[in-house]
């Protein structure tokens, strides 16, 4: 295989006697794979004109063998597939080819050996809109971890201003949002918080505490867990809801909320331990002095 112009090789190549042998490719028709790994590749520009090539490996696919590689660009996390093209109408049919793209097999070890080893977290960023829809589309329970001290959206609401002027607020139970919450927890749907604590409480949390009222009427379960309790038990500073425990909306603050969802294994695992270790720890909000 001709070197790319340009670029130092590091190939590392497969031993033959890794291999299968000539002509033992056999089609698996559902699902599309089993003996031989594929990927889709979509043509992408890369710096320099050419990718940058990682490793390869040597494909026994037919007895008139030809070279499977792996490419990446230098300092890049895209990966450009080399190997036999897919060109069998009956196997393309099963595939969900975007116009531009095309599918190659490689052998399996080619992905195994030299393949990347390290998981990669992935969030995907979603809109208010998508956000909100999440807690009609859930199928069973919404947990809630609440860490900030302060919230700006609280603080733009007539009923922040009304709870600085008189303690409390005189709580609307039949606006959209209570409304909603109550059809969905009519429907045995769970919606639980736990709310980090300060001691003695911020401005904001003391509002958070007679918006608990609130929470409570429509069905919601709050609880409150110290600060304090929180850093002792290493939980994260972070806000994020679990839906169905199976997708995390991570909520980043930075003037104006974002919320990315993800589904990723890691991140779902240090939610869960986070839910457990905080729901224990917690106690119901009206335990909780103002």
């Amino acid at each position: 295989m001709a070197k790319p112009a340009g670029c130092s090789l590091n190939v590392k190549r497969l031993r033959p006697s890794h291999l299968r042998a000539a002509g033992a490719f056999r089609h698996v028709p559902t699902p599309y794979c089993g003996e031989s790994a594929q990927a889709t590749v979509r043509p992408t520009s890369t710096e320099g004109g050419r990718p940058w090539p990682a490793t390869s490996g040597k494909s026994a696919r037919t007895a008139a063998t030809t070279d499977a590689t792996l490419y990446t660009q230098q300092g890049g996390d895209t990966y450009v597939v080399q190997g036999d093209p897919v060109t069998d109408p009956a196997e393309l049919a099963q595939l969900d080819l975007a116009d531009g793209e095309s599918a190659v097999t490689v052998p399996r070890e080619l992905l195994a050996n030299f393949g990347p080893k390290e998981r990669v977290h992935v969030s995907h960023p979603i809109s208010f809109d998508e956000f909100d829809g999440m807690f009609t589309a859930l199928r069973h329970s919404a947990w809630r971890l609440e860490s900030r001290r302060r919230y700006a959206w609280d603080e733009q609401q007539g009923t922040y201003r009304q709870f600085l002027a008189d303690g409390r607020v005189d709580w609307d139970l039949n606006d959209p949002w209570c409304q909603e919450r109550r059809e969905q927890t009519a429907l045995g749907k769970r919606f639980e918080r736990v709310r980090v604590v300060d001691e003695p409480l911020t401005e904001g949390q003391r509002y958070l505490l007679d918006n608990a009222r609130r929470n409570a009427a429509v069905g919601e379960v709050i609880r409150v867990l110290a600060r304090s309790k929180a850093d002792e038990l290493g939980l994260p500073c972070e806000d994020f809801w679990l839906f169905d425990a199976r997708v995390v909306a991570l909520l980043r603050f930075d003037g104006t909320t974002r919320c990315p969802a993800s589904t990723s294994s890691p991140t779902l695992w240090r939610c869960f331990g986070t839910r457990e270790a905080a729901w224990h720890h917690s106690v119901p909000y009206d335990e909780l002095g103002g």
